[in-house]
């Protein structure tokens, strides 16, 4: 049997789903094969805006995340008043702690301020006393991922997106340079356009550079909603307190293929970094463990926009900035399909800065 669609979005996660949304609201029938929503790279989150805390370099992957988080109050804004549901967007600010003082502190933002060694623990008592200074990026901020992903499947389902739960995608049969169906375990799919947005299993369909990287992650309790109110971004950790008093700490970033699961190992690594980094959290209770995959590229940058397919788009590859990255990426890609117009900024995260538009092809 074959299930005929305007587009069929394979994946579900963050990207799948925020592509969805936005084609759904255009007019357009969309139909979403999700394969395992608990393995998604949206687990292995936790939720930070924050493209100068993470100091991307300048250039196109900059702009692509600063235009991306001055989408986010206004799109999860829309989201919360479809569904009535909270996405706990926060534009709450991040502080960067450093243990080592840089040769020049040149701002990487026009509102980005620095802070001396006294301006920092004045500002956020409790760091290890080592910290020599740091960041303040206000514009910076978080969001809660699971809840935004929770929302976005309300809007999916509300606005009539057809999610096709526990649906794994076994090939991509593809003809004179176009998709022609795509084949799964209950049925076959077909539609007019394609979009992959697969993540880390990107490559089992179609040759794509994209690797999974594990990430293992914990959250603790706070004492008090209050007893840690600001995002702590400092040298491989990050402390993330959500308004209920959960904290999250993230996130170990692992070269070990598809193996699951949390290890002690991982969990020591996530624990000594954090207390290293803010001392109270010694004493707090441990809520929460998981992990999860992120879909790395060999260049850290996602794999955006047309490919060797006619009809295949492609929405991967997004690493550690893929709920950052979810809005403009709905809002460009959706440009793509509905109106064939191609943002100039795509150009710098298309598939063929890898390898040339035959390695699609099989040989024939």
């Amino acid at each position: 049997m074959n299930a005929t669609n305007d587009i069929l979005i394979i994946g579900g996660g963050i990207i799948g789903l925020a592509i969805a949304v936005e084609l759904r609201q255009r007019g357009a029938s969309v139909t979403v094969l999700s394969r395992d929503f608990q393995e998604a790279a949206s687990h292995a989150a936790a939720g930070m805006l924050a493209p100068y805390a993470e100091q991307i370099p300048a250039g196109s992957m900059l702009e692509l995340c600063t235009r991306s988080r001055q989408m986010y109050g206004d799109w999860t804004g829309k989201l919360e008043n479809l569904t009535g549901l909270a996405t706990g967007y926060n534009p709450c600010g991040i502080l960067s702690p450093v243990f080592e003082l840089p040769h020049n502190p040149t701002p990487l933002a026009p509102t980005s301020s620095w802070l001396n060694q006294t301006e920092i623990h004045a500002f956020q008592p409790g760091l290890n006393p080592d910290i020599l200074g740091g960041w303040w990026h206000p514009e910076d901020g978080q969001v809660d991922n699971q809840k935004l992903v929770h929302t976005l499947r309300q809007a999916a389902k509300i606005l009539g997106v057809n999610l096709q739960e526990g649906t794994a995608v076994q090939s991509i049969i593809q003809k004179s340079g176009k998709i022609d169906k795509i084949l799964t375990q209950n049925q076959d799919y077909q539609a007019q356009t394609y979009v992959l947005a697969t993540g880390s299993w990107s490559s089992e369909l179609i040759p794509l550079p994209v690797r999974p990287i594990k990430g293992q992650m914990l959250a603790l309790r706070m004492p008090t909603p209050q007893s840690l109110e600001r995002v702590l971004f400092g040298p491989n950790t990050y402390l993330v307190p959500r308004k209920n008093g959960r904290l999250i700490i993230g996130a170990t970033s692992e070269e070990v293929g598809w193996t699951p699961h949390n290890t002690p190992q991982g969990i020591n690594a996530l624990l000594q970094r954090a207390m290293g980094l803010y001392l109270p959290i010694a004493d707090w209770t441990i809520e929460d463990f998981w992990w999860g995959f992120r879909p790395g590229t060999t260049d850290e940058f996602p794999i955006l926009g047309p490919s060797a397919y006619d009809n295949l788009v492609l929405a991967t590859g997004h690493y550690r900035n893929g709920i950052l990255l979810a809005p403009i990426t709905a809002t460009l890609i959706a440009d793509l399909i509905t109106h064939e117009v191609t943002d100039p900024l795509l150009t710098s995260f298309n598939s063929d800065r890898f390898f040339p538009k035959s390695d699609f092809f099989p040989k024939s």
